[in-house]
């Protein structure tokens, strides 16, 4: 599945995640011991319920991402942007 197909990636680099679709790379900060991110649970337009594994923390963690401040913050129309986006994915490719 891909962007023409209405999927988003996740993934996780450093402090930094990113969200991927239509071409756009919006990164974000998390926290310094966010090893990866292992599954997404729900996708509701903008808002991400994922599991997620960290430095010292033996079990998968519940997060919770609320994309469209991120995205008014960076001037999109997150509205628009969000629209086409079926599903999310985390992805490490």
């Amino acid at each position: 599945m891909n962007d023409a197909s209405g999927c988003a990636r996740l993934s996780s680099e450093g402090p930094y995640s990113i969200f991927s679709f239509g071409g756009h790379s919006i990164r974000f900060r998390t926290p310094r011991t966010l090893r990866r991110y292992l599954s997404i649970k729900e996708w509701d337009n903008g808002y991400l319920v994922v599991d997620a594994e960290y430095r010292g923390i033996d079990a998968p963690v519940e997060e919770y991402i609320d994309l469209v401040p991120i995205l008014t913050n960076l001037y999109f129309d997150a509205d628009r942007f969000l629209a086409p986006i079926k599903k999310v994915v985390v992805s490490y490719e």
